[in-house]
């Protein structure tokens, strides 16, 4: 007999929870639980054991296998009889996803999601997987399938399921907490170990690493931008250009609303998966803004202001904080809202502006990509540069600017017509992590660009931070919450969320100089020294008086967005250098030898947090600008800082009334005007140089440094 499918009429206990990724499924037919105690002393109760199923809103196998599995009233009672089932969104809870993850890689070898774990009532991971199909294919087992199985050793070989619980569970817990012995250092030439690595791994043909899938993974770029500072070797500088340059011209891009899609499923950046992250806007913005101040082309600029243009139109809510993401699908199917026909074209744009249309962004009649699973022709086109647009105006022998204008004019009548559309799910949480993430983008862009509303947004963002995701205790002192949405602030806090409000409350105040966002930073980075730190170094994913799970996480190692620890490091080293406090700066070093034998073993997973041991390892400048506020060389002097790329620099403004900085900031309290003229000071190698009183003379010493 045919599965039937869910209907309306169901409703589980999701239907309370905030995450638009567990409303997602508030009404299957399983009867799902939240992550909490109900269910697991449910789970003791009943002796079941435990299915875990973790994701997120805009994951594209999420919904697959929601449609294929557990909308199906079959499936269901299965799971409903036999098993106690939970589902957790990543993004809300990432210390669980943390380590559930890193059994699936244990006991698999890869990792991904859905994430789909079986495990005993205590929490311990005894069978792991991804995704599963509604029954057996090839050579992956069906869903159904491995419910049965599972069940059957539950009841006939207990011993065996909760031994193999025990001893992944310890197999995770040695791979965190280090044995006894001395731990390794990083050797000298690691940053050329890692700068290696990228060369081998540089698709010199189409930009970015490896082969496929190709990420942005822009902690790379921003590891190689400041490995050709410190040695002027052109080669890194060629990689993180021609990886931008490729990203911006592909399908991987959004050239009708802007911003970047999740990654390319191919080698050449023309078919993404369609979710669009939050964080892949600021980081890429962050390493355009970068390449920007090293190459002065404003390729680069445009790119950033693009993605701002995006995130201010499309993923800031009400109230300040921005959205998490933008779904892959729409009227099910992938990627259904950005893609055209060239029937569509002609008829939207007319003949002759659809032929130019199609000339420049490589629409054929046929469609110019193959479905992903099936490899056939779907008639569709994503739009994507082959050329430049310069190159494509030398090509048909017109003026550039003039297509720019055209194309831009064609751009912004498609958008409109797009706009009608059904459009994909909005995750509409705010995450105190990715937000940082944002504010530090938004920060420096505004600063290097001079884009105050760029500057706006990050402060009212930070300002909806403070206001409605900290809390205050006379024990815990201020304490972050992860999450925000519909009203409500939830989940305490984790250390990426300390670490990136910290990096972006450093920005504002490198873009600012409004001393209350150098002190958020100290107070976050306190609170993360107090709440987080291991013993050996580095720091627990939980603060001690976070929720206790089987282990608590410590991880390194980047991902889709640099690690806590990493950006932890960053950001202690730079507010030390800057504050002359050795304890930020000896955290900072410790953090980063308690992963020496990771990063040795595998140097270009860690760019992030060898962009900070770039930073302590050399030469460094602390830089105070001191004046009147408002003078027109102190505004002068503060330019000549923010177009120049000064990645080892910290800066501090001393106006004549900042009595706050001369607490925090010690050059600040002799580092003063010159007979009431506007002066900088740049001191590095522990000795300063002759102050300067002309921003042209700063705007010399600065290219030098």
């Amino acid at each position: 007999m045919a599965a039937q499918s869910a209907d309306s009429l169901h409703t589980n206990a999701l239907v309370h929870e905030k995450s638009p990724y567990l409303l997602q499924h508030a009404h299957n037919p399983v009867n799902w639980y939240a992550w909490g105690d109900e269910a697991f002393s449910r789970a003791e109760r009943e002796d079941k054991p435990i299915f875990l199923s973790i994701g997120y809103a805009t994951c594209h196998w999420c919904h697959v296998m929601e449609r294929e599995s557990f909308e199906n009233v079959e499936t269901a009672a299965i799971l409903n009889e036999h098993y106690i089932a939970i589902k957790v969104d990543r993004e809300e809870r990432p210390d669980i996803d943390a380590i559930y993850m890193a059994a699936c890689q244990a006991m698999t070898g890869h990792g991904g999601w859905p994430l789909s774990v079986f495990m005993t009532p205590d929490k311990k991971p005894f069978f792991v997987g991804t995704y599963f199909p509604p029954r057996n294919y090839a050579n992956r087992p069906g869903f159904p399938y491995i419910l049965d199985q599972i069940r059957l050793a539950w009841h006939n070989d207990r011993e065996k399921v909760k031994k193999a619980g025990s001893e992944i569970t310890k197999q995770l817990s040695r791979h965190v907490y280090p044995t006894n012995g001395e731990m390794p250092t990083l050797p000298p030439n690691i940053l050329e170990q890692a700068f290696t690595r990228y060369e081998q791994s540089f698709d010199e043909q189409f930009g970015g690493f490896g082969s496929q899938p190709k990420f942005p993974s822009p902690q790379n770029l921003l590891f190689l931008l400041r490995y050709f500072k410190r040695t002027g070797n052109n080669a890194a500088l060629v990689m993180v250009e021609r990886t931008l340059q490729a990203m911006r011209k592909g399908g991987v891009y959004d050239h009708i609303g802007f911003g970047f899609h999740r990654y390319s499923t191919d080698r050449y950046w023309l078919l993404p998966h369609f979710e669009k992250m939050l964080y892949d806007q600021a980081m890429i913005a962050l390493a355009c803004i970068e390449t920007f101040q090293v190459t002065q082309n404003a390729l680069y600029s445009s790119i950033a202001e693009e993605i701002f243009t995006y995130v201010l139109r499309d993923m800031t809510a009400p109230e300040g904080g921005f959205y998490s993401a933008e779904d892959a699908d729409s009227e099910g199917h992938e990627g259904k809202f950005y893609v055209w026909t060239h029937e569509e074209l002609v008829q939207h744009l007319g003949s002759d502006d659809a032929a130019l249309f199609c000339t420049a962004y490589n629409i054929q009649p046929d469609g110019n990509f193959a479905d992903e699973s099936t490899g056939t022709q779907t008639g569709e086109n994503i739009p994507r540069l082959r050329l430049s647009i310069e190159e494509t105006a030398q090509k048909l022998g017109m003026d550039a600017a003039e297509l720019r204008m055209r194309l831009s004019i064609m751009r912004s009548t498609l958008f409109d017509i797009r706009e009608r559309r059904v459009h994909p799910l909005k995750d509409d949480k705010v995450l105190a992590d990715w937000n940082g993430l944002m504010i530090a983008a938004f920060a420096v862009g505004g600063k290097v660009l001079e884009n105050a509303v760029c500057i706006q947004a990050a402060e009212r963002a930070f300002a909806f931070i403070q206001q409605a995701m900290t809390t205050s205790t006379a024990t815990n002192g201020e304490r972050l919450l992860h999450r925000w949405r519909d009203g409500e602030a939830a989940i305490r806090g984790f250390l990426d969320d300390y670490a990136f409000v910290a990096w972006g409350a450093f920005e504002l105040y490198q873009a600012t100089f409004k001393v209350e966002y150098l002190q958020a930073a100290i107070r976050l980075c306190d609170t993360m020294l107090e709440a987080f730190a291991a013993p050996e170094g580095g720091f627990y994913l939980t603060a001690h008086d976070n929720e206790t799970l089987i282990i608590r996480s410590k991880e390194g190692y980047d991902g889709a967005i640099p690690s806590g620890n990493s950006v932890a490091a960053f950001v202690l080293a730079r507010l030390g250098k800057l504050t002359s406090n050795e304890q930020y700066l000896q955290a900072a070093r410790r953090t980063i030898e308690s992963f020496a034998r990771q990063i040795q073993a595998y140097p270009t997973g860690f760019a992030q947090m060898l962009v900070a041991h770039d930073f302590l390892r050399g030469t460094t400048q602390e830089i105070v600008l001191a004046g009147t506020a408002h003078d027109q060389t102190l505004t002068q002097m503060i330019r000549a800082v923010a177009e120049t790329y000064l990645p080892h620099a910290v800066l501090a403004l001393n106006t004549t009334h900042n009595h706050e900085l001369k607490t925090l900031v010690e050059q600040a309290q002799y580092q003063t005007p010159i007979n009431g003229t506007s002066t900088a000071y740049i001191c590095e190698n522990f000795a300063c140089q002759s102050p300067l009183t002309d921003a042209v003379a700063l705007l010399a010493a600065l290219a030098a440094l």
